[in-house]
């Protein structure tokens, strides 16, 4: 994690797709995780893999895309430490990402944001922190992931006074 300043999020997620993928390796070779040897992570055994989790699993092609993703990040690793097996890592490697359909970005007409700003009790710290981080989200166009990453020094506080 501290290497490549990789969050939890995506820890867990390539965690699970190797658990994901060694079990369907152990259902297919008869093998159990420790007897694997690179050469049974082969190209057909990882397209089925993908297939499989889409199929079983019922996940989305950006969840097949992402547990693909782990799975070259770490055979791109290999390729450093294994450059013998060069030409199998490269039929790994080749295999595409699946292309799905892209949703419409839509936004808040000024209604939906005047009910959402209207939402949180203002009377309140909790509900006063939810209206500025909403107020903010509107104003700034920043994602959540952003919203939630700021810090004390991202902030500078500019303070206008009107003369009445």
């Amino acid at each position: 994690m501290r290497q490549r300043s990789a969050s939890p999020h995506t820890v867990a997620s390539y965690r699970d797709t190797f658990r994901l993928l060694f079990r369907l390796a152990q259902t297919r070779l008869h093998k159990s995780p420790e007897m694997l040897a690179l050469p049974d992570l082969d190209a057909p055994l990882i397209s089925a893999f993908l297939d499989d989790i889409e199929e079983r699993r019922s996940v989305g092609v950006r969840t097949r895309n992402l547990r693909l993703t782990a799975i070259r990040s770490f055979f791109h690793f290999v390729a450093f430490e294994e450059p013998t097996h060069s030409e199998h890592i490269q039929r790994v490697l080749a295999i595409p990402g699946k292309r799905g359909d892209k949703g419409v970005v839509s936004f808040l007409r000024r209604e939906e944001i005047d009910a959402l700003l209207a939402a949180p009790d203002r009377s309140t710290w909790i509900g006063r922190r939810d209206y500025t981080l909403l107020l903010l989200a509107v104003q700034t166009g920043l994602r959540l992931s952003e919203l939630t990453a700021l810090n004390i020094d991202d902030v500078h506080l500019v303070l206008l006074c009107h003369k009445k």
